[in-house]
């Protein structure tokens, strides 16, 4: 079983920074693959990034690419996103997830899920 709680979120103006956290309650915290998602009101969850047990390998979509740094301390069971010159766009609740990587399909699949963190990002 694998328990994950995010924080970090909250309000901030357009431009600032946020660095969200997710601790994860799991003996074998390295052996995962770790993400982000995002769900914006009234839209579908979105993949935001997932980085492999050593952080050589890290994915970002494409439209999350260079402001978003998703980094992982394994000593500490953590994972981090890091997000720079916020937009009201981004205003979402932010999820971690823990899960496989799917080498064929490139893609990131959460098997456990956090309860979210909300970010708002004013104008």
């Amino acid at each position: 079983q694998v328990q994950l709680v995010e924080s970090g979120g909250g309000l901030v103006q357009a431009g600032g920074s946020l660095r969200l956290s997710c601790a994860a309650s799991v003996r074998t915290f390295s052996s995962y693959f770790m993400g982000w998602f995002r769900q914006a009101p009234g839209k579908e969850r979105e993949f935001v990034a997932a980085m492999g047990w050593s952080g050589t390998n890290t994915y970002y979509a494409d439209s999350m690419k260079g402001r978003f740094t998703i980094s992982r301390d394994n000593s500490k069971n953590t994972v981090y996103l890091q997000i720079n010159s916020l937009k009201p766009e981004d205003t979402a609740v932010y999820y971690c997830a823990a899960g496989p990587w799917d080498w064929g399909t490139s893609t990131f699949t959460g098997e456990y899920w956090g309860q979210g963190t909300q970010v708002t990002v004013s104008s």
